[in-house]
């Protein structure tokens, strides 16, 4: 595919290094919640503890692998039924920090646990945006564990991360890892990320063959793969003194590099994998290892598919990097260096980061979604998909919740009929006003009936066949757009508000079952 590069190239940028050295032992351990799905106690693993996930999740069946595992946080998961759960999510609830930017690291091993022998296919969610599909075939067939990385922003003071079950899914979907590390205020700072989020593509050390560069040399822990190749040939940096880059990769991985044997252009297939059509933040990371006060810096021109991504760079042993926070990819990537005019030296790379840019889908008001979590926890047996994001995605909405479109999204109706519901009904339900329907009929619910004056829009009211005593609120006779309120086959009692019987246009139910009387005569 081609594009134009004058709309891109304003989001190009570069950055010279000239701070101090840190040493890795100067970094302490990341900061964050690392879960062990599946696990039933805390975990030393590395250094780092690792709690169990029963703090975080309600639903969900922790199993135990029987085959050899190569780490310890591989040997069990947490498994979600397939019954009836097709676009129902299962979501780990998770404290963080408001503001804060979370790196959030989801890692699977299948090992057989569903009886089949390929893993199930699933999607992924964090709060209300789909994040991608979590397709472990491959890896699994090649005996390894697989990982999914992105950026994201703490919008509130939790965070979920959910697994939903799709139509690609033909056994129970699981989860073997769960890790949410706070990151540096610096790192991919030129995003927006109230608006996006990122989602890893391909992070490697280039000339590099060992293995994956992590924490402690990342000080946040990200990976970073092995990205060795016989031609352009590889060779070792020894005399650098990289301090840092506003994405901080670990000065590791400046000591190998990919370069071109002559002179000539250094071209590079990277990712290996065709990508989606899509825009893509990329960081190229460089240092030279010769001194540049001796001789000319080394310097070249580097294009991604053919088209310029940056003119005339010149890399000093201080370290540089370039990146772009939305370049448009598809397909198979080239990345070219071409030396500049007048550089003798041959280009050369050490790393390189590629996330797709992801547009965050819409969040559920936050007064609609306290006013839920309120009536969940008043409820004996609410539905087991209420957990995360109330209305997002749209095909992963909770059972009984229809959502309103645009960009302020609020709950316009509840339906939990015939549920097999009891407890109460929390008055937090009034401070659902965008609600034009409640249907909570065919249950087990006791205690009073909140007052719902505050629903302004409310057009049907059902509470029918339950155990709700005490007595009908005045204040339901003031809802002017009311048209069915049907209450029989309840234990209420008192007089019914004359509000209710002299209003037009409203089928009012509440009989049997009740010990009503009417209203006297005026």
């Amino acid at each position: 595919m081609q594009f134009t590069t004058m709309p891109f190239l304003s989001f190009i940028f570069i950055i010279i290094l000239s701070l101090f050295s840190l040493s890795v032992s100067q970094f302490p351990p990341p900061r964050g919640t690392l879960i062990n799905c599946g696990g039933t106690a805390p975990s030393i693993i590395a250094g780092r503890q690792w709690l169990p996930d029963t703090g975080f999740i309600s639903e969900g069946t922790p199993k135990n692998l029987t085959i050899p595992v190569l780490s310890p946080i591989l040997s069990t998961v947490r498994s979600f039924s397939m019954k009836n759960n097709i676009h129902h999510k299962s979501c780990y609830v998770v404290p963080v920090f408001r503001g804060a930017k979370y790196m959030i690291r989801t890692t699977y091993f299948y090992g057989g646990i569903n009886g089949n022998a390929a893993p199930p296919v699933f999607d992924q969610i964090v709060d209300g945006t789909f994040w991608s599909v979590v397709n472990t075939t491959e890896d699994y067939a090649n005996g390894m564990s697989s990982y999914y990385e992105g950026v994201f922003l703490a919008q509130g003071k939790t965070m979920s991360l959910c697994i939903g079950a799709n139509s690609y899914t033909d056994s129970d979907p699981f989860i073997s890892a769960l890790e949410f590390v706070i990151l540096g205020g610096s790192l991919y700072n030129s995003t927006d990320f109230k608006r996006y989020g990122l989602s890893l593509v391909a992070r490697h050390s280039f000339g590099y063959s060992g293995s994956i560069i992590r924490y402690p040399d990342d000080r946040f822990d990200r990976f970073w793969e092995p990205f060795g190749d016989k031609d352009p040939t590889t060779s070792e940096n020894k005399n650098l003194s990289i301090s840092g880059i506003w994405n901080l990769p670990p000065s590791k991985v400046f000591e190998t590099e990919l370069t071109a044997s002559q002179s000539g252009p250094l071209e590079l297939r990277w990712p290996l994998v065709p990508l989606q059509n899509s825009m893509y933040y990329i960081a190229l990371y460089f240092a030279d290892d010769r001194n540049s006060s001796f001789g000319p810096s080394r310097g070249f021109n580097v294009s991604i598919n053919g088209i310029t991504y940056y003119k005339n760079f010149s890399v000093t042993q201080t370290g540089a990097a370039i990146f772009a926070t939305q370049w448009p990819l598809g397909g198979l990537t080239n990345i070219t260096l071409t030396p500049s005019a007048g550089s003798s030296f041959p280009p050369l790379i050490n790393a390189g980061e590629v996330f797709q840019v992801m547009v965050l889908g819409g969040r559920t008001l936050t007064r609609d979604v306290i006013a839920l979590e309120k009536l969940k926890s008043s409820l004996q047996n609410p539905p087991f998909d209420w957990s995360g994001d109330p209305c997002m995605p749209r095909q992963y909405s909770w059972t009984g919740i229809t959502c309103s479109e645009g960009p302020r999204i609020r709950v316009i109706s509840l339906n939990l009929t015939s549920m097999g519901l009891s407890g109460s009904v929390s008055p937090s339900l009034a401070r659902l006003t965008a609600l034009t329907d409640i249907w909570l009929g065919n249950n087990s619910l006791s205690g009073s009936i909140p007052d719902l004056g505050s629903l302004k829009m409310l057009q049907t009211l059902h509470l029918e066949n339950n155990q709700f005593t005490g007595e009908i609120p005045l204040s339901i006779g003031s809802i002017k757009n009311l048209r069915e309120l049907f209450l029989q086959n309840n234990n209420l009692t008192g007089q019914i508000p004359k509000s209710l019987t002299g209003k037009s246009g409203l089928d009012l139910r509440t009989s049997p079952g009740n010990q009503l009387s009417s209203p006297t005569p005026s």
